[in-house]
């Protein structure tokens, strides 16, 4: 499995000329296992949604290092699948497959296999035909991960993977992200958890709105850059003025 290098240069993001990310300058290294943490609308989900494609840069650039759409793997979090929509935990778990089949090509014997695979491989084996709106959190979230498990992806990218589920199934998709990083993936998540941070993340990226901290976890989480984190967050107003495009 290779991964890419990214590079992040004086990366600026933004909604409506607002800014939300400010002048974010670093490196992903091949491999990496990377948590983005910070507090509450520090702008983790949004540098996400840049390094998915789904935002421009109001400034500043991201480098993928070659990297094209099928390379990257997005779980997003939970809250955003529709729990209502009629389908299946098989079906919703072959969504994995569909850079490679198309959104209207069928299954093969093999691919089917994959699936089931997929399924047993984070616990949920059995569950095939179970309609996704009858699944716990964990069960939703060992789904999501089935899905991204399916994509076969260089780059990984998970945004609060573990947000209110229970200890268990944390446990299982740890394991599943170790193993994944054994590959030679680059695993990025946004994390709250410092203590699950420190335990399996060996960096970290400290954001509040702009870098804090990038560098080896245990330092990055220090009491000094966390107050650091915290008042910067909360000087930057959100009610301010609109500014024009950075860059």
């Amino acid at each position: 499995m290779t991964a890419p290098l990214i590079r992040l240069h004086d990366l600026t993001l933004g909604y409506d000329r607002h800014p939300a990310v400010h002048h974010l300058e670093g490196e992903i290294a091949p491999g990496a296992l990377l948590a983005v943490c910070g507090p509450n609308g520090a702008g983790k989900s949004t540098l996400f949604k840049a390094l998915t494609g789904n935002l421009k840069p109001m400034g500043g650039s991201i480098d993928l290092g070659g990297a094209r759409p099928r390379d990257i793997g997005y779980l997003p979090q939970a809250a955003q699948l529709d729990l209502s929509f009629p389908i299946d935990v098989f079906d919703l778990a072959a969504m994995g497959l569909w850079r490679r089949i198309g959104l209207f090509g069928g299954l093969s014997r093999a691919e089917e296999e994959r699936v089931h695979d997929a399924l047993a491989a984070v616990g949920l084996a059995g569950f095939e035909r179970r309609p996704i709106g009858a699944l716990s959190g964990g069960q939703t979230q060992r789904l999501l991960f089935a899905r991204l498990l399916l994509q076969d992806a260089s780059l990984l990218l998970l945004d609060e993977p573990f947000a209110a589920i229970d200890e268990r199934t944390v446990d299982d998709l740890i394991e599943l992200i170790a193993l994944w990083h054994k590959e030679g993936r680059t695993v990025v998540a946004v994390l709250h958890d410092f203590d699950l941070v420190r335990a399996h993340f060996p960096e970290c990226l400290l954001l509040a709105r702009e870098k804090i901290a990038w560098e080896p976890t245990r330092a990055a989480l220090g009491d000094e850059n966390l107050a650091r984190a915290r008042t910067m967050n909360e000087a930057f107003d959100d009610r301010a003025g609109a500014c024009d495009r950075v860059g």
